[in-house]
C-alpha cells in the first residue's frame, strides 16, 4: 500500500514543529496536523501522493520525467500544506506569503529546491498557480486555494534524500528556526568534512611548505611563482582540492581512501594550521556550488581549524 517516506514525514515534522507549537512568536492560526498530508485518501487515484500500486495509466506523475519512472515505489512523493498565520520578526506569515516565497526560490533554481517538481498554490486567495519544473501546467483546481501543494521527484524520495533544507530555511528566515552557524552546513559539506578529518591528521604530520607554496595557495595558484623560493614547481595542495568535490561525491569514496590518495602525494613536513585552514576553506568553497548552502567561509575555517587543533603542535608548526 502507499506509505509516507522517512524524508518527507521529516519536512511534516519540522513544519508542524514550529508552525503548530507556541513558542517565541505569536501564532494567530496553528497549522494543525490534519493539515499537512502526505498520502492521499483512499479514494486517491494517480498523481504524486500515490505510490506505485494506485498510480493510473499514463500517470502525469510517473511518465512525464525519466525521474519518476526510476524512482516509482509504493511510497508517496507529495506534501500538502494548509492554511496558517504566524507573527514573528515584526511580520505576519501565512499560507500565501510562505507559498509564494517557495515559489520563487523554486523557480530560482536554488540548490535545496531541486528536486521539487511543482508547487501548485494561491497568492492571493483568489487565483491558482502553478510552478512547473518541467513547464507543462501552470494552473490547478479550487481545492489550492485553501492549500498548497508540493510534489518530489519519485528519484529523490526513493533515494531518502533529506528535503528538509528549504523548509528550514524559510523558517529561520522569517524568525521561527535559530540561525543557528552548525544548522548551515548542507550533507555536502558535513561529508567533505568527515573526510578531509579522516586525511588531514596523517598528511599534516609530513607535510611542509615554503613560503613560496604558502603564497601560492593563498592565491589559489596551481604553481610557485618563478621569482619565489621553489619557483615553477607545482603545489600539490592546490591541485589536489580542485579535484577533491568531484572525489567526495563518489559515494564509495570513504576517508580512508581519501587518505591514502592525499598521502600518496609528495610530502616534506610542518605546516601553518591557520593558513592551511584558510587555503583548504577557499578551495572548498570554490568547489561546491555557490546555492548549494549558506555556510560562510568564517565557519568552514573556523572547523577545519578544530580539526587541524587536534594535532600535536610540533606537527603542524
Amino acid at each position: 500500500m502507499t506509505s509516507a517516506p522517512a524524508n518527507l514525514l521529516a519536512v511534516r515534522n519540522l513544519l508542524l514543529t514550529y508552525l503548530n507549537v507556541d513558542k517565541d512568536a505569536v501564532r494567530e492560526q496553528d497549522l494543525e496536523p490534519a493539515e499537512v498530508g502526505i498520502v492521499g485518501d483512499a479514494n486517491h487515484r494517480g498523481g504524486y501522493h500515490c505510490g506505485s500500486n494506485r498510480v493510473v495509466t499514463n500517470d502525469y506523475s510517473v511518465v512525464e520525467s525519466s525521474r519518476d519512472r526510476a524512482g516509482l515505489t509504493l511510497h508517496a512523493s507529495a506534501l500538502d500544506v494548509g492554511t496558517f498565520s504566524v507573527r514573528s520578526g515584526g511580520a505576519t506569515h501565512t499560507l500565501r506569503t510562505f507559498s509564494t516565497w517557495m515559489a520563487a526560490q523554486c523557480a530560482a533554481d536554488a540548490a535545496d529546491t531541486r528536486d521539487i517538481r511543482e508547487v501548485i498554490y494561491s497568492p492571493d486567495g483568489r487565483t491558482v498557480r502553478r510552478w512547473d519544473r518541467l513547464k507543462k501546467r501552470t494552473s490547478g483546481d479550487s481545492s489550492h486555494l485553501f492549500h498548497t501543494h508540493f510534489s518530489f521527484f519519485r528519484d529523490a524520495i526513493k533515494a531518502g534524500r533529506d528535503q528538509t533544507p528549504l523548509f528550514r530555511r524559510y523558517l529561520t528566515e522569517i524568525g521561527l528556526l535559530e540561525d543557528d552557524a552548525m544548522a548551515q552546513f548542507t550533507d555536502a559539506h558535513a561529508r567533505l568534512l568527515d573526510q578531509l578529518a579522516g586525511a588531514l591528521p596523517t598528511l599534516l604530520a609530513q607535510v611542509a611548505y615554503t613560503d613560496g607554496r604558502m603564497e601560492a595557495i593563498a592565491n589559489g595558484r596551481p604553481s610557485v611563482r618563478a621569482d619565489l623560493k621553489g619557483g615553477g614547481q607545482p603545489v600539490w595542495l592546490v591541485q589536489q582540492l580542485q579535484g577533491l568535490p568531484a572525489l567526495v561525491g563518489k559515494e564509495s569514496t570513504n576517508p580512508t581512501e581519501l587518505g591514502a590518495a592525499l598521502a600518496a602525494l609528495p610530502r616534506p613536513a610542518g605546516v601553518d594550521v591557520d593558513q592551511l585552514a584558510a587555503a583548504v576553506a577557499e578551495r572548498v568553497l570554490a568547489g561546491l556550488p555557490a546555492a548549494d548552502g549558506p555556510v560562510s567561509r568564517d565557519d568552514l575555517e573556523a572547523a577545519l581549524r578544530t580539526v587541524l587543533g587536534s594535532l600535536d603542535e610540533s606537527t603542524t608548526r
